[in-house]
């Protein structure tokens, strides 16, 4: 093993204690018996190992190492950087919201995924349990901290969040945490997990939902939701744009960025309405989209149904876009009941190593009759093939790679990437007519608009109504997804900025190979070329893409 390779291993040691729980939906199964220390010296304590890693890597040679290893190197400096902007956060303070960024509502929604195959997974897990007071009381003391310090949560989303708990403690004997013990075999571990709950985890929720109430009052009001009014928190939001676009870029610039998309997009959108609807005005095709009754679903299997067929259309026509298709399908599946208010559309879970649970689209099926046809293909295009599901199953199967280099650690390469595969899927003529492809067309603005909100809410002080009215005005979401949406980009700030910002990226490098190479430009081999590295932070995509140019 090289000293890169060993650093990077190291830092994915740093990966597993920052975050246990997505380690283990990420296979490493050391993980599975640990729940994330979230005091702030364990933090701090986290943030040196990452700063040690990265310092360490810096001092090595680019001249003097093989191409694989500087790019792991590249990523190893990018990705250690990312711990140290992520903690430097604080987000544990003031991140309370049913959402999984929100450590507890993360906890509620990891924790039941976890696959348990032997005795020794359901110990692991038995002993997860038994950490889960102790990890409510801590995230109850830093949120106490936090809005002491001038950091506290948002009013509307924290409410939410005890919302949450409530109807968690409502639950009985169907509680989600207990599922993956109900199987044959694992009865003395369901026990030992019901007696758990019962005599630890609930009474630890019924005090952490007493905290909620007691800080309740000094919560950040929907006038004032976004970074910028909490103590530190223009450097804050600094850092995790950062985080999640690969660049230090000031957020007026990606303001700016934001609002002449959303021009641009309007345009091409006019020319699809007049097709469509007839019209060329903005307002009377959102109008239409938003209320016409007969682009809406009728009920929730034909959401599912139609997530099904668009993957399978996908996956049919990806050979001829792509050298190496995924062994592994694609699962759709509907999101489940406990999750459906903090998951607006959809999203995709990557599937476990073991196999057991594969990579699944889930699809919010929901209230259907306020959920429209025209967002069903692109949805599916981007969370499943040959977004999402093509990217992460593609990394998975790198084995002679540094793991590092096989989890999704890059927002913006995976969100980007995503985004890229909604206009790709226009090229590889997979939207089925101009209403569908309008539909690709109102994502993409939505996108643009994130730019704009989520800039506007944590950079430029906007209240929660202009945001919401933004939205409002220049897409054709329903109020039941902007009200989402916009929670979303108050309770996960600059992660919205990460779709748009990838996706031009990643434009930006096709544009310059198909440049340099003219005719020698290979779709499928770019393609191949920008997924098999893995999950590369994107300034180190591009030194990739550069190489390959130069070679082929």
């Amino acid at each position: 093993m090289t000293t890169v390779d060993m650093l990077a291993d190291e830092l994915i040691d740093v990966f597993t204690d920052e975050d246990p729980l997505l380690a283990s939906m990420y296979g490493i199964r050391k993980a599975d018996h640990s729940m994330r220390d979230l005091s702030e010296d364990a933090e701090s304590a986290v943030r040196a190992r990452a700063v040690d890693i990265m310092t360490r890597a810096q001092a090595l040679d680019d001249a003097a190492l093989p191409a694989i290893d500087r790019i792991t190197k590249g990523t190893v400096e990018e990705l250690a950087l990312t711990v140290c902007h992520r903690i430097d956060s604080r987000a544990v303070e003031y991140t309370v919201t049913d959402f999984f960024v929100a450590p507890v509502a993360r906890a509620l929604y990891f924790v039941p995924r976890v696959t348990v195959n032997d005795e020794a997974q359901a110990e692991a897990y038995v002993a997860r349990l038994a950490q889960f007071r102790h990890y409510l009381a801590t995230a109850a003391r830093r949120h106490v901290d936090g809005t002491g310090a001038g950091r506290p949560p948002v009013a509307r989303l924290l409410d939410s969040a005890v919302a949450q708990v409530d109807r968690v403690l409502d639950t009985g004997a169907d509680d989600p945490l207990l599922r993956p013990l109900r199987q044959g075999g694992m009865e003395k571990y369901a026990e030992q997990g019901r007696q758990l709950l019962e005599s630890e985890i609930r009474p630890g929720l019924a005090a952490y939902r007493e905290v909620l109430g007691r800080i309740a009052p000094q919560a950040r009001p929907d006038s004032r939701p976004g970074l910028c009014w909490i103590t530190g928190g223009e450097s804050i939001y600094a850092g995790l744009v950062r985080v999640h676009t690969d660049a230090d870029r000031p957020p007026e610039e990606l303001h700016q960025i934001g609002e002449d998309l959303v021009a641009k997009i309007h345009a091409e959108i006019a020319r699809s309405g007049q097709e469509v609807f007839g019209t060329s005005d903005i307002v009377a095709i959102f109008h239409r989209l938003r209320f016409d009754k007969k682009l809406r679903w009728r009920d929730g299997n034909e959401i599912l149904d139609a997530g099904r067929i668009a993957v399978t259309k996908a996956e049919s026509l990806a050979p001829d876009w792509f050298t190496v298709i995924p062994d592994r399908r694609c699962a759709v599946e509907a999101v489940p009941p406990e999750q459906d208010a903090a998951i607006p559309s959809g999203m995709y879970l990557t599937s476990s190593p073991d196999g057991k649970r594969p990579g699944t689209y889930f699809t919010n099926i929901t209230r259907p009759t306020e959920r429209f046809r025209y967002f069903a293909e692109v949805l599916a295009f981007h969370e499943a093939v040959p977004g999402h599901h093509f990217q992460v199953t593609r990394a998975q199967g790198l084995s002679h790679l540094p793991m590092l280099r096989r989890l999704p650690l890059s927002t913006a390469y995976v969100e980007g990437w995503a985004l890229y595969t909604e206009r790709l899927a226009d090229e590889m003529g997979l939207y089925s007519d101009e209403l569908s492809r309008m539909g690709m067309l109102v994502s993409d603005v939505l996108r643009a608009v994130r730019l704009v909100v989520d800039t506007g809410l944590h950079a430029k002080g906007w209240t929660r109504a202009e945001a919401v009215e933004y939205v409002r005005t220049n897409t054709a979401l329903p109020d039941i997804e902007v009200e989402a949406e916009v929670n979303r980009f108050i309770g996960y700030p600059g992660q919205a900025l990460a779709y748009m910002v990838g996706r031009l990226e990643i434009n930006r490098i096709r544009a310059a190979a198909q440049h340099s190479l003219g005719d020698r430009f290979d779709i499928r081999t770019f393609h191949d070329t920008v997924l098999r590295e893995g999950a590369l932070p994107l300034a180190v995509l591009a030194d990739v893409v550069t190489d390959w140019m130069k070679n082929a």
